[in-house]
């Protein structure tokens, strides 16, 4: 299966770098290039991509903006936007996550972090950066914006304990082996608990699913400590 990827960058010389990367891959395709959040909306409606490259500051209508028309449209739920940003800890990108972005990198990533992103992302798995994601969780996810509240401690109600227990350890940023690992049971079995929990509460993908924990208190935010 290949993988079909939209890149949108403002930058020519990035966009043609990343083009180059992807299609030297067997098993991925670019199949469009978009300037701005516009066309990258437009060429999505069109192409359907499995996946979106997406920068977040381009002029006009920018990647927060294409993000957030990208996930709420249902004719696009199998499009997976995974954000490229050089700031990891910049407030936008928790905006993108708030509006259904997969997972983001910083665009100082390695040839093979960002394929192997592309890989994760694709597979319908988060890809939250290492180096910002509990500080970017307690600074701006886990208090919404008002309008973004993604889920309700009585929404987890509908959980049972083992996948409250999941979500909750995913949540802390732990990989399916690692939780497989504590709660000693085959990795098959996270990944299961994690989508019984993602299809309860309506969660796009893991991402989303992680900002739930914390909005819905059963992850408890530690206090935001000075960058």
């Amino acid at each position: 299966m290949t993988i079909r990827v939209l890149l949108a960058d403002d930058q020519a010389l990035l966009r043609a770098t990343f083009r180059i990367l992807i299609d030297s891959e067997a098993d991925m395709t670019v199949i469009g290039e978009a300037t701005d959040g516009r066309e990258a909306v437009e060429l999505t409606r069109t192409h359907l991509p499995d996946l979106v490259l997406m920068d977040i500051r381009m002029p006009g209508t920018d990647g927060l903006a294409a993000t957030a028309a990208i996930c709420a449209d249902p004719e696009l739920s199998a499009t997976r936007v995974l954000i490229l940003t050089t700031f990891e800890t910049d407030e936008y990108v928790a905006q993108a996550l708030r509006a259904g972005a997969s997972g983001f990198l910083g665009k100082d990533v390695t040839a093979e972090t960002l394929l192997a992103g592309i890989h994760t992302v694709a597979a319908g798995d988060s890809l939250l950066s290492p180096n910002a994601t509990r500080t970017l969780i307690t600074r701006f996810l886990s208090t919404p914006a008002p309008g973004t509240q993604l889920a309700t401690p009585e929404a987890l109600g509908a959980l049972t304990t083992r996948e409250r227990e999941v979500m909750s350890l995913a949540a802390e940023g732990r990989s399916n082996d690692q939780i497989a690992e504590k709660l000693y049971v085959s990795p098959l079995t996270v990944r299961t608990h994690v989508h019984r929990a993602m299809t309860k509460l309506g969660a796009r993908d893991r991402a989303q699913l992680v900002v739930m924990a914390y909005q819905s208190g059963l992850v408890q935010a530690a206090p935001p400590q000075p960058f």
